[in-house]
């Protein structure tokens, strides 16, 4: 049964080498998709040294959209969503995502950051909903038309799906691992405008999906 990770990435050059390699280690992938969202950096160059496969947005139209492309490219029955700034990935944090979607254990794994650091673990754990690090078998995408309904609504749009359903949900504890934070990657103001930003466009998702 194929494995297909999805990498969705905005000017990510710092950390995504990382993500990529790790990946390229875990012998259940079988593919890798980046969807590099406008990205002005070197992160498209650094997805082609690995020799993955690439889809280049040339505007930044969010990551609902990034997704979506991925998903349309991926032929595999479990797809893995993973962020492009994680810090810390490694082999068994994969595997964990991914083995109890792939063994029939579950529909779907949400990972959740512990002992990474605090700011971050926090966050999770107060809203486990929003992270990206996830497992989910694809016919359940396949099942959500408005997967790509705002830039940073995804999770939230398999959230809302999976409690209207009977969906297996497995949550995963992702030890040491952690991502950076949109202060440290913009700025401080910059970075708080951008998480006000998600914020809302959560909040559309929400009323939208109610």
């Amino acid at each position: 049964m194929s494995v297909i990770a999805i990498i969705p990435a905005y000017n990510e050059e710092k950390t995504i080498g990382g993500v990529l390699q790790t990946l390229k280690n875990v012998d259940l992938i079988t593919k890798i998709i980046v969807v590099s969202d406008g990205s002005t950096d070197n992160t498209v160059k650094i997805a082609q040294k690995h020799n993955v496969d690439v889809i280049e947005f040339k505007d930044n139209k969010g990551k609902g959209a990034a997704l979506k492309a991925g998903i349309e490219r991926a032929e595999g029955k479990v797809i893995l969503f993973l962020d492009a700034d994680l810090v810390g990935l490694n082999e068994e944090h994969v595997c964990k995502l991914v083995l109890p979607v792939l063994n029939g254990e579950a529909d779907m794994t949400i990972g959740i950051f512990d002992k990474g650091r605090i700011t971050t673990d926090l966050a999770q754990k107060i809203a486990p909903f929003l992270s990206g690090q996830r497992a989910v078998d694809k016919r359940i995408l396949e099942e959500i038309s408005q997967l790509e309904i705002t830039r940073y609504g995804v999770e939230m749009a398999l959230t809302k799906y999976v409690e209207n359903s009977d969906i297996r949900v497995e949550k995963v504890i992702l030890e040491d691992l952690t991502h950076i934070m949109k202060e440290e990657k913009l700025g401080l103001v910059k970075g708080f405008t951008e998480r006000m930003r998600m914020y809302m466009d959560i909040i559309k998702c929400l009323i939208k999906l109610s």
